[in-house]
Protein backbone atom coordinates (compact mmCIF):
# COMPACT_ATOMS: atom_id res chain seq x y z
CA UNK A 1 0.00 0.00 0.00
CA UNK A 2 1.20 3.63 -1.27
CA UNK A 3 -0.09 5.06 1.92
CA UNK A 4 2.38 5.58 4.84
CA UNK A 5 0.67 7.66 7.15
CA UNK A 6 -2.88 6.59 8.78
CA UNK A 7 -5.17 9.35 10.37
CA UNK A 8 -7.30 8.07 12.92
CA UNK A 9 -10.51 10.19 13.16
CA UNK A 10 -13.47 7.65 13.67
CA UNK A 11 -12.90 4.43 15.64
CA UNK A 12 -15.20 1.58 16.07
CA UNK A 13 -15.39 -0.95 19.52
CA UNK A 14 -16.25 -4.21 19.54
CA UNK A 15 -17.34 -5.75 22.47
CA UNK A 16 -19.41 -3.77 25.46
CA UNK A 17 -18.06 -5.35 28.68
CA UNK A 18 -15.59 -4.02 31.10
CA UNK A 19 -12.75 -3.61 28.67
CA UNK A 20 -14.95 -2.56 25.73
CA UNK A 21 -16.25 0.24 28.16
CA UNK A 22 -13.10 1.53 29.12
CA UNK A 23 -11.74 1.68 25.63
CA UNK A 24 -14.85 3.34 24.19
CA UNK A 25 -14.27 6.22 26.88
CA UNK A 26 -10.36 6.65 26.18
CA UNK A 27 -11.38 7.23 22.43
CA UNK A 28 -14.14 9.62 23.56
CA UNK A 29 -12.71 11.65 25.84
CA UNK A 30 -9.39 12.13 23.27
CA UNK A 31 -12.53 13.84 20.65
CA UNK A 32 -12.13 10.42 18.27
CA UNK A 33 -15.77 9.34 17.33
CA UNK A 34 -16.29 5.57 18.02
CA UNK A 35 -18.93 3.56 16.80
CA UNK A 36 -20.04 0.59 19.27
CA UNK A 37 -21.19 -2.80 18.38
CA UNK A 38 -21.76 -5.90 20.37
CA UNK A 39 -23.90 -9.22 19.56
CA UNK A 40 -26.39 -8.31 22.76
CA UNK A 41 -27.51 -5.70 21.83
CA UNK A 42 -29.13 -5.38 25.90
CA UNK A 43 -25.81 -5.36 26.64
CA UNK A 44 -24.61 -2.38 24.48
CA UNK A 45 -27.92 -0.65 25.99
CA UNK A 46 -26.77 -1.57 29.98
CA UNK A 47 -23.11 -0.24 28.96
CA UNK A 48 -24.05 3.08 27.33
CA UNK A 49 -25.92 3.59 30.31
CA UNK A 50 -22.90 2.59 32.69
CA UNK A 51 -20.56 5.11 30.41
CA UNK A 52 -23.66 7.83 30.99
CA UNK A 53 -23.00 7.50 35.07
CA UNK A 54 -19.29 7.60 34.95
CA UNK A 55 -19.26 10.85 33.04
CA UNK A 56 -21.87 12.19 35.19
CA UNK A 57 -20.16 10.76 38.43
CA UNK A 58 -16.77 13.19 36.77
CA UNK A 59 -19.08 16.33 36.72
CA UNK A 60 -20.34 15.70 40.03
CA UNK A 61 -16.44 15.14 40.98
CA UNK A 62 -15.40 18.58 39.49
CA UNK A 63 -13.38 16.51 37.35
CA UNK A 64 -14.82 16.92 34.20
CA UNK A 65 -17.88 19.93 33.15
CA UNK A 66 -21.28 18.95 32.02
CA UNK A 67 -19.98 20.68 28.50
CA UNK A 68 -17.27 18.19 28.21
CA UNK A 69 -19.45 15.24 29.61
CA UNK A 70 -21.84 16.25 26.39
CA UNK A 71 -19.09 16.09 24.22
CA UNK A 72 -17.56 12.93 25.04
CA UNK A 73 -21.36 11.29 25.10
CA UNK A 74 -21.73 12.67 21.51
CA UNK A 75 -18.69 11.05 20.42
CA UNK A 76 -20.41 7.44 20.88
CA UNK A 77 -23.09 6.20 18.44
CA UNK A 78 -24.34 2.65 18.70
CA UNK A 79 -23.89 0.52 14.93
CA UNK A 80 -26.17 -2.25 14.15
CA UNK A 81 -23.73 -4.30 12.84
CA UNK A 82 -20.59 -4.53 10.76
CA UNK A 83 -21.62 -3.34 7.24
CA UNK A 84 -21.64 0.30 9.84
CA UNK A 85 -18.30 0.05 10.77
CA UNK A 86 -17.37 0.12 6.61
CA UNK A 87 -15.74 3.72 6.64
CA UNK A 88 -13.65 4.12 10.26
CA UNK A 89 -10.12 4.20 10.42
CA UNK A 90 -9.83 2.10 13.08
CA UNK A 91 -11.45 -1.02 14.39
CA UNK A 92 -11.14 -2.32 18.12
CA UNK A 93 -12.05 -5.76 18.79
CA UNK A 94 -12.45 -6.28 22.51
CA UNK A 95 -14.02 -9.88 23.18
CA UNK A 96 -13.30 -12.16 25.40
CA UNK A 97 -9.89 -13.81 25.05
CA UNK A 98 -10.81 -16.88 22.72
CA UNK A 99 -8.77 -16.95 19.46
CA UNK A 100 -10.78 -18.92 17.22
CA UNK A 101 -13.73 -16.15 18.12
CA UNK A 102 -11.48 -12.96 16.81
CA UNK A 103 -10.29 -14.96 13.98
CA UNK A 104 -14.04 -15.18 12.73
CA UNK A 105 -14.06 -11.49 13.48
CA UNK A 106 -10.87 -10.05 11.68
CA UNK A 107 -11.99 -12.47 8.91
CA UNK A 108 -15.60 -10.58 9.25
CA UNK A 109 -14.22 -7.04 8.91
CA UNK A 110 -11.60 -7.86 6.77
CA UNK A 111 -14.53 -7.96 4.17
CA UNK A 112 -16.11 -4.69 5.27
CA UNK A 113 -14.21 -2.38 5.99
CA UNK A 114 -12.43 -0.08 4.14
CA UNK A 115 -9.12 -0.87 2.78
CA UNK A 116 -6.72 1.48 4.52
CA UNK A 117 -8.42 1.04 8.02
CA UNK A 118 -6.20 -0.85 10.91
CA UNK A 119 -7.50 -3.83 12.89
CA UNK A 120 -6.94 -4.04 16.50
CA UNK A 121 -6.91 -6.41 18.79
CA UNK A 122 -7.41 -5.77 22.49
CA UNK A 123 -6.07 -9.92 23.39
CA UNK A 124 -3.58 -9.65 26.63
CA UNK A 125 -1.74 -12.62 25.26
CA UNK A 126 -2.59 -14.50 22.23
CA UNK A 127 -1.27 -14.69 18.90
CA UNK A 128 -1.19 -11.21 16.85
CA UNK A 129 0.16 -12.52 14.12
CA UNK A 130 -2.67 -15.81 14.37
CA UNK A 131 -5.19 -13.01 14.00
CA UNK A 132 -3.26 -11.12 11.23
CA UNK A 133 -2.78 -14.19 9.38
CA UNK A 134 -6.76 -14.38 8.54
CA UNK A 135 -6.77 -11.34 6.98
CA UNK A 136 -5.66 -9.90 3.33
CA UNK A 137 -3.81 -6.77 5.47
CA UNK A 138 -1.27 -8.22 8.16
CA UNK A 139 0.55 -5.15 7.96
CA UNK A 140 -2.01 -3.58 8.85
CA UNK A 141 -2.69 -5.48 11.83
CA UNK A 142 -1.95 -4.24 15.30
CA UNK A 143 -2.35 -5.40 19.15
CA UNK A 144 -4.04 -2.46 21.42
CA UNK A 145 -3.57 -4.44 25.08
CA UNK A 146 -5.55 -1.77 27.32
CA UNK A 147 -5.20 -2.13 31.00
CA UNK A 148 -8.52 -2.52 33.05
CA UNK A 149 -10.23 0.00 33.94
CA UNK A 150 -9.14 1.21 30.31
CA UNK A 151 -10.35 5.03 30.57
CA UNK A 152 -8.12 5.14 34.01
CA UNK A 153 -4.84 3.19 33.73
CA UNK A 154 -2.73 5.21 31.81
CA UNK A 155 -0.69 1.95 29.91
CA UNK A 156 -0.94 0.64 26.33
CA UNK A 157 1.52 -1.71 25.32
CA UNK A 158 1.13 -1.59 21.31
CA UNK A 159 2.20 -5.18 20.20
CA UNK A 160 3.72 -5.76 17.20
CA UNK A 161 3.29 -8.45 14.52
CA UNK A 162 5.60 -10.17 12.47
CA UNK A 163 4.15 -7.91 8.97
CA UNK A 164 2.84 -5.01 11.50
CA UNK A 165 4.06 -1.86 9.60
CA UNK A 166 6.04 1.09 10.94
CA UNK A 167 3.14 3.86 9.92
CA UNK A 168 0.74 1.81 11.76
CA UNK A 169 2.91 1.30 14.71
CA UNK A 170 3.31 5.20 14.37
CA UNK A 171 -0.42 5.54 14.61
CA UNK A 172 -1.23 3.33 17.06
CA UNK A 173 1.55 5.44 19.49
CA UNK A 174 0.42 9.03 18.42
CA UNK A 175 -3.28 7.85 19.59
CA UNK A 176 -2.27 6.81 22.50
CA UNK A 177 -0.71 9.90 23.07
CA UNK A 178 -4.36 11.48 22.37
CA UNK A 179 -5.81 9.30 24.54
CA UNK A 180 -3.21 10.75 27.22
CA UNK A 181 -1.60 6.92 27.69
CA UNK A 182 1.72 5.98 28.06
CA UNK A 183 2.42 3.52 25.00
CA UNK A 184 5.31 0.75 24.62
CA UNK A 185 5.84 -1.38 21.60
CA UNK A 186 5.97 -4.76 22.82
CA UNK A 187 6.48 -7.78 20.27
CA UNK A 188 4.66 -10.83 19.68
CA UNK A 189 5.06 -13.52 22.07
CA UNK A 190 2.59 -15.20 25.06
CA UNK A 191 1.25 -12.70 27.20
CA UNK A 192 3.98 -9.68 25.70
CA UNK A 193 5.63 -7.68 28.01
CA UNK A 194 3.90 -7.15 31.09
CA UNK A 195 1.54 -10.67 31.80
CA UNK A 196 4.29 -12.70 30.33
CA UNK A 197 6.82 -11.48 33.31
CA UNK A 198 3.75 -11.41 35.76
CA UNK A 199 3.12 -15.23 34.82
CA UNK A 200 6.48 -15.98 36.60
CA UNK A 201 6.28 -13.42 39.40
CA UNK A 202 2.89 -15.00 40.54
CA UNK A 203 4.04 -18.71 39.74
CA UNK A 204 5.92 -18.35 42.58
CA UNK A 205 3.91 -16.21 45.37
CA UNK A 206 1.73 -19.37 44.62
CA UNK A 207 4.45 -21.62 45.03
CA UNK A 208 5.11 -20.33 48.43
CA UNK A 209 1.88 -20.66 49.70
CA UNK A 210 2.24 -24.57 49.13
CA UNK A 211 6.06 -24.37 50.86
CA UNK A 212 4.72 -22.58 53.58
CA UNK A 213 3.53 -18.75 53.67
CA UNK A 214 0.12 -17.13 53.23
CA UNK A 215 -1.44 -14.72 51.17
CA UNK A 216 -1.62 -12.31 53.95
CA UNK A 217 2.27 -12.88 54.22
CA UNK A 218 3.59 -12.75 50.59
CA UNK A 219 0.96 -9.97 50.55
CA UNK A 220 2.40 -7.76 53.09
CA UNK A 221 6.23 -8.66 51.62
CA UNK A 222 6.04 -6.82 48.45
CA UNK A 223 3.47 -4.26 49.43
CA UNK A 224 6.54 -3.31 52.34
CA UNK A 225 8.83 -3.52 49.34
CA UNK A 226 6.56 -0.98 47.79
CA UNK A 227 4.02 -2.27 45.12
CA UNK A 228 0.56 -0.83 45.52
CA UNK A 229 -0.71 -4.29 46.37
CA UNK A 230 0.67 -7.70 46.60
CA UNK A 231 -0.50 -11.06 44.21
CA UNK A 232 -3.17 -11.90 45.99
CA UNK A 233 -4.46 -8.74 46.57
CA UNK A 234 -4.68 -7.87 43.02
CA UNK A 235 -6.04 -11.29 41.69
CA UNK A 236 -8.97 -10.35 44.27
CA UNK A 237 -9.64 -7.47 42.14
CA UNK A 238 -9.12 -8.47 39.13
CA UNK A 239 -11.41 -11.92 39.99
CA UNK A 240 -9.94 -14.98 40.93
CA UNK A 241 -12.01 -16.84 38.65
CA UNK A 242 -10.83 -15.42 35.12
CA UNK A 243 -7.73 -17.30 34.93
CA UNK A 244 -10.15 -20.92 36.55
CA UNK A 245 -12.28 -20.13 33.44
CA UNK A 246 -9.34 -19.50 31.50
CA UNK A 247 -7.77 -22.63 32.03
CA UNK A 248 -11.47 -24.73 31.80
CA UNK A 249 -12.10 -23.18 28.14
CA UNK A 250 -8.31 -24.27 27.49
CA UNK A 251 -8.50 -27.86 29.04
CA UNK A 252 -4.99 -26.86 30.16
CA UNK A 253 -2.87 -25.78 33.24
CA UNK A 254 -6.02 -26.87 35.41
CA UNK A 255 -3.84 -30.08 36.82
CA UNK A 256 -0.50 -27.57 38.14
CA UNK A 257 -0.08 -27.93 41.32
CA UNK A 258 0.80 -24.07 41.69
CA UNK A 259 -2.96 -23.52 40.78
CA UNK A 260 -4.33 -25.83 43.47
CA UNK A 261 -5.55 -23.12 46.10
CA UNK A 262 -7.00 -21.01 43.35
CA UNK A 263 -9.37 -23.63 42.23
CA UNK A 264 -10.64 -24.47 45.80
CA UNK A 265 -11.24 -21.00 46.37
CA UNK A 266 -13.16 -20.99 43.11
CA UNK A 267 -15.30 -24.23 43.65
CA UNK A 268 -16.28 -22.01 46.82
CA UNK A 269 -17.21 -19.42 44.62
CA UNK A 270 -14.66 -17.53 46.36
CA UNK A 271 -13.83 -15.22 43.15
CA UNK A 272 -12.62 -12.19 45.07
CA UNK A 273 -14.25 -8.54 45.77
CA UNK A 274 -17.19 -9.25 43.80
CA UNK A 275 -18.25 -11.98 45.87
CA UNK A 276 -16.95 -10.36 48.83
CA UNK A 277 -14.54 -13.30 49.16
CA UNK A 278 -11.89 -14.33 47.48
CA UNK A 279 -8.52 -14.76 49.50
CA UNK A 280 -9.66 -12.30 51.75
CA UNK A 281 -13.02 -11.03 53.17
CA UNK A 282 -14.77 -8.25 52.46
CA UNK A 283 -18.03 -5.90 54.34
CA UNK A 284 -20.59 -5.06 52.40
CA UNK A 285 -19.92 -2.31 50.24
CA UNK A 286 -16.12 -2.11 51.37
CA UNK A 287 -12.73 -2.64 49.40
CA UNK A 288 -10.89 -2.66 52.25
CA UNK A 289 -9.28 -6.53 52.22
CA UNK A 290 -9.32 -8.67 55.81
CA UNK A 291 -7.74 -11.23 56.81
CA UNK A 292 -9.63 -14.43 56.44
CA UNK A 293 -8.52 -17.85 58.70
CA UNK A 294 -10.26 -19.94 56.73
CA UNK A 295 -8.36 -19.23 53.72
CA UNK A 296 -5.27 -20.32 55.89
CA UNK A 297 -6.81 -23.57 56.74
CA UNK A 298 -7.55 -24.26 53.11
CA UNK A 299 -3.74 -23.35 52.04
CA UNK A 300 -2.54 -25.50 54.37
CA UNK A 301 -5.06 -28.41 53.40
CA UNK A 302 -3.87 -28.39 49.58
CA UNK A 303 -0.50 -28.24 50.92
CA UNK A 304 -0.31 -31.65 52.62
CA UNK A 305 -2.23 -33.04 49.91
CA UNK A 306 -0.14 -32.05 47.46
CA UNK A 307 2.79 -33.55 49.93
CA UNK A 308 5.04 -30.82 50.42
CA UNK A 309 6.87 -30.22 54.18
CA UNK A 310 5.38 -26.79 55.29
CA UNK A 311 8.35 -24.62 56.39
CA UNK A 312 8.57 -20.82 57.58
CA UNK A 313 9.24 -18.33 54.62
CA UNK A 314 10.31 -14.90 55.49
CA UNK A 315 9.57 -11.56 53.65
CA UNK A 316 13.46 -11.79 52.68
CA UNK A 317 12.72 -15.09 50.78
CA UNK A 318 9.64 -13.63 49.59
CA UNK A 319 10.89 -10.55 48.02
CA UNK A 320 13.74 -12.32 46.63
CA UNK A 321 11.58 -14.77 44.81
CA UNK A 322 9.06 -12.58 42.85
CA UNK A 323 11.65 -9.63 41.89
CA UNK A 324 14.01 -12.51 40.71
CA UNK A 325 11.83 -14.24 38.70
CA UNK A 326 10.44 -10.53 37.24
CA UNK A 327 13.88 -9.74 36.26
CA UNK A 328 15.14 -12.88 34.88
CA UNK A 329 11.90 -13.18 32.15
CA UNK A 330 12.26 -9.33 31.86
CA UNK A 331 16.12 -10.23 30.47
CA UNK A 332 14.74 -12.77 28.48
CA UNK A 333 12.47 -10.50 26.97
CA UNK A 334 14.71 -8.25 26.26
CA UNK A 335 17.43 -10.71 25.09
CA UNK A 336 14.52 -11.92 22.14
CA UNK A 337 14.02 -8.32 20.82
CA UNK A 338 10.34 -8.76 22.24
CA UNK A 339 10.92 -4.92 24.46
CA UNK A 340 13.25 -2.52 22.39
CA UNK A 341 15.20 -1.23 25.73
CA UNK A 342 15.22 -1.96 29.68
CA UNK A 343 13.23 1.24 30.12
CA UNK A 344 10.39 -0.18 28.04
CA UNK A 345 10.25 -3.04 30.50
CA UNK A 346 10.05 -0.86 33.44
CA UNK A 347 7.65 1.74 32.06
CA UNK A 348 4.96 -1.09 31.98
CA UNK A 349 5.93 -2.15 35.80
CA UNK A 350 5.07 1.55 36.76
CA UNK A 351 2.69 2.25 34.67
CA UNK A 352 0.39 -1.36 35.00
CA UNK A 353 1.89 -3.30 37.51
CA UNK A 354 1.83 -0.90 40.36
CA UNK A 355 5.77 -1.46 40.74
CA UNK A 356 7.13 1.28 43.38
CA UNK A 357 7.94 4.25 41.01
CA UNK A 358 11.13 5.32 43.60
CA UNK A 359 12.96 1.67 43.11
CA UNK A 360 12.67 2.68 39.16
CA UNK A 361 10.95 -0.68 37.89
CA UNK A 362 12.50 -4.12 38.08
CA UNK A 363 14.98 -3.81 35.57
CA UNK A 364 16.63 -0.92 37.06
CA UNK A 365 16.48 -2.27 40.33
CA UNK A 366 18.72 -5.32 39.00
CA UNK A 367 21.10 -2.52 37.60
CA UNK A 368 21.21 -0.96 41.09
CA UNK A 369 21.60 -4.60 42.70
CA UNK A 370 24.34 -5.36 39.74
CA UNK A 371 24.26 -7.99 37.56
CA UNK A 372 26.57 -10.13 38.97
CA UNK A 373 25.03 -10.51 41.93
CA UNK A 374 21.77 -10.95 40.28
CA UNK A 375 23.47 -13.55 38.58
CA UNK A 376 24.53 -15.45 41.63
CA UNK A 377 21.34 -15.29 43.83
CA UNK A 378 19.56 -16.70 40.46
CA UNK A 379 22.39 -19.46 40.48
CA UNK A 380 21.45 -20.15 44.04
CA UNK A 381 17.66 -20.36 43.86
CA UNK A 382 18.49 -22.91 40.70
CA UNK A 383 20.19 -25.36 43.41
CA UNK A 384 17.73 -24.98 45.44
CA UNK A 385 14.69 -24.75 43.23
CA UNK A 386 15.18 -26.23 40.00
CA UNK A 387 16.58 -25.22 36.36
CA UNK A 388 13.81 -23.40 35.68
CA UNK A 389 15.69 -20.81 38.05
CA UNK A 390 18.67 -20.46 35.79
CA UNK A 391 19.54 -17.10 34.99
CA UNK A 392 18.91 -15.87 31.17
CA UNK A 393 21.70 -15.75 29.01
CA UNK A 394 22.14 -11.68 29.13
CA UNK A 395 22.62 -11.99 32.68
CA UNK A 396 25.39 -14.16 32.50
CA UNK A 397 26.86 -12.38 29.35
CA UNK A 398 26.31 -8.54 30.95
CA UNK A 399 27.36 -9.92 34.57
CA UNK A 400 30.39 -11.30 32.79
CA UNK A 401 31.32 -8.10 31.01
CA UNK A 402 30.28 -5.72 34.20
CA UNK A 403 27.41 -4.37 31.94
CA UNK A 404 23.98 -3.33 32.72
CA UNK A 405 20.39 -3.93 31.16
CA UNK A 406 20.22 -0.30 30.33
CA UNK A 407 23.33 0.15 28.47
CA UNK A 408 21.70 -3.35 26.26
CA UNK A 409 20.47 -2.60 22.63
CA UNK A 410 20.36 -6.21 20.38
CA UNK A 411 22.55 -6.59 17.46
CA UNK A 412 20.42 -6.30 14.12
CA UNK A 413 20.56 -9.94 12.73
Amino acid sequence: MSQTRFDIQTAAVIGAGTMGRGIVMSLANAGVQVRWLDNNPEMLEQALGVVADTYAHNVRQGRIDEAQAQARRACISQAADYQALADVDLVIEAVYENLELKQNIFRELDGIVKPEAILASNTSALDIDAIAAVTKRPEQVVGLHFFSPAHIMKLLEIVRGAKTSKAVLDASTELGKRMGKVSVIAGNCPGFIGNRMLKTYVREARMMLLEGAYPHQVDAALQGFGFAMGPFRMYDVVGIDLEWRARELAGKGQEEPEVQVDNRLCELGRFGQKSRMGYYRYAEGSRQAEHDPEVDALVQRESERLGFQRREIDEEEIRERCLLALVNEGAKILQEGMAESSTDIDTVYLNGYGFPAEVGGPMTWADRQGLPTIRDRLNALAERHGPHWQPAELIDSLATLGGRFVDYKKKEA
